[in-house]
Order: C-alpha cells, then structure tokens, then sequence
C-alpha cells in the first residue's frame, strides 16, 4: 500500500487522462454522476454516493448495437462494439458488486454479451471507500462492505488529508507505473464502520419460494406506480429491450439501427406477447417478480444475490416501496 495526498492522487489522474478516457464523479444539477472529464477541475471528491451507478458506462440506458443498411438486395451488418479505453475513478463498493453481478450475467455464462464484455476488458476501476454511509445503506447484509475491494482494480481510503492506495490486480498495477509516487512507503488502510441495518435477516434463496402466493405482495403493490425508477438507479438490474429503428438513409440505401434500451420487470408491458396477452399483467405479480429475481431466481441460476445494498431503490421510490421492508417480511419465515 502507498500512501498519496489528493494532490497527488489529482495529478495522477490529470496524467492518466491525457491517454484515455478518465470519468469520474460530478455534480450535475445537484446529482453526483459518473461523467468523462478532462481533468480533475470538476471531480467531486467527497460524496456519500452517487445518484446513478457505474453501472451506466458498461451498459449504457441506450446504445446501438449495430447499423443495418440494405443496398438493393444485398444486407449490410456493421456491429458497434466499443473500442476506447476508459479509467472510472471514484467508484464505490456496492458499485464494484453490482458489476461482478453483471459479470455473471453478460460474461460468465453463454451466451456472452460482447458489448458488455468489450466495455468491461477495456476499462479499469479506481475505487473509494465508504467514509459515510446513507441512511438506506446496507451492503454488509447481503455480503458486501463498505471497504469491500471486491471488483476494483486499485482501492483508496481516505486518511490523514490524503488517501491510503492498495493496487488489487494487473491492471491497477500497470496504470499505477504511470506515476512514480507509487513507489512510497505503505500504510495500514484504516476500515470504516460497517452499513448493516441490524435486525435486518436475509433469507437464502430456499426459503422464497414458500412465500410467492402471500398477500404481501398485493398490499406492498397497491403503493407501487410501475414507474421502473427502483430498476433504473440500481447497479445490478440489467433487463432490456431491443428495436430495429429506421435512419433517414440516402442514395438508394436503406437504413436502420439495432437499439437495446433499459427495461424493467416492474414495467406494465414488460411480459406482453404477440397478440397482447400478458401473462403477468397485475402489479403485484411484477412487484414480486423483481424481488423474486434478485434474490431467488438470480442466485439460482448464476450464482451472486442480485443487490448490493446501496439503497438507491429506497431512496428513490416516490411511494415508499423499501426493499428492507420486503427483505424483513421474508426473513421472519
């Protein structure tokens, strides 16, 4: 470990920028979000967490996955995969989580995801602990903490004015030859306190399933607008829709984009069929689905609980609906 003031740790990231993308986290009309900057004039240091994810750079809410083009009879595919190299400093730990999540997901298991896969080889994570926690922090109960080096690839801790940097894979490594201070004494990394909501039980997956037929679920979703915030804001969520849409196209060539947007299970239309039929056309069998899916369906087939604990859903619900409140009616079994 190594120990460097902001300054340095500002110059660093002032040098890395120059070579690639650096993003990091701004203020944008009073919401932190991860944005790219060219230096870090505008980097916001000290925030508890951000409005939105990092989740948004890997998969981002809209994106072309490939151009059409039809040239008399003959069809054209060019796909978009990305290319740029890209550095996201500040991340947090429940962040880090909700991407080895993702991973799971887009990576680990066939078929993979090459978008997500290209975005995620091509960027490395810089992270921060948690200093302070939010008031719906709870990252240690469902496996996570809030100095969990979990997914990053260098770590730093503030400590004494600056920050304690402990390099975590091959990447944080190569990126850190970069700048001589590096090679400084270490430091012991000091641990915040832990976000667990105490009294808060999270059942194991066996113990859902007997739940599924409750009344829980229609009282909990007469609160709920089918709004998809909770989805949209939450780093492991990752359902999508995709649409062909037509380019306004020229000299005797057709045109179209292959769109993937952000979905959500919680959505009204979500399930809809040809034909119109929904088989999951009531709000409380959507509202169970999501919490279904994170913590029974997910780690049933791919392994890792689909939340980190970051409390976002909570935070940004306008109706109340808290995943803590679901999370203890199951726990009580």
């Amino acid at each position: 470990m190594n120990y460097l003031t902001r300054q340095e740790v500002a110059a660093w990231l002032d040098r890395l920028a120059q070579e690639q993308t650096l993003i990091a986290p701004v203020d944008v009309a009073g919401n932190i979000l991860y944005r790219p900057v060219k230096d870090t004039h505008d980097v916001v240091w000290d925030f508890v967490r951000s409005f939105m994810s990092v989740k948004e750079v890997f998969f981002p809410p809209t994106e072309r996955l490939m151009l059409i083009e039809k040239i008399g009879a003959e069809v054209k595919l060019t796909e978009t995969l990305p290319e740029e190299e890209s550095i996201i400093f500040g991340v947090r730990p429940c962040d880090a989580r909700g991407l080895l999540t993702l991973d799971a997901l887009f990576i680990e298991n066939e078929p993979v995801d090459p978008y997500y896969a290209q975005r995620r080889e091509n960027t490395t994570l810089i992270g921060l602990t948690c200093q302070s926690l939010g008031p719906s922090c709870f990252c240690s109960n469902v496996g996570g903490a809030p100095d969990d080096p979990a997914g990053m690839d260098i770590m730093l801790t503030a400590s004494g004015g600056g920050y304690v940097a402990e390099i975590i894979t091959e990447k944080g490594e190569k990126i850190s030859k970069r700048f001589p201070v590096f090679d400084g004494l270490s430091e012991i990394r000091p641990h915040p306190s832990p976000a667990r909501k105490y009294g808060l039980k999270i059942a194991p997956k066996e113990f859902w399933p007997a739940k599924f037929n409750d009344d829980f679920w229609a009282e909990m979703a007469e609160r709920c607008l089918s709004c998809r915030i909770c989805a949209y804001v939450c780093p492991s969520c990752r359902c999508f829709d995709v649409r062909d849409e037509a380019l306004p196209g020229g000299n005797g060539q057709n045109q179209s984009e292959r769109v993937r947007c952000w979905d959500s299970c919680n959505g009204i239309p979500y399930r809809r069929v040809a034909g119109g039929h929904n088989p999951r056309f009531m709000k409380n069998q959507r509202l169970r689905n999501r919490f279904f899916c994170k913590f029974y369906y997910f780690p049933l087939h791919y392994g890792p609980v689909s939340c980190t604990g970051c409390g976002r859903c909570i935070d940004a619900c306008p109706v109340n609906v808290d995943i803590t409140e679901v999370l203890g009616y199951v726990g009580r079994r």
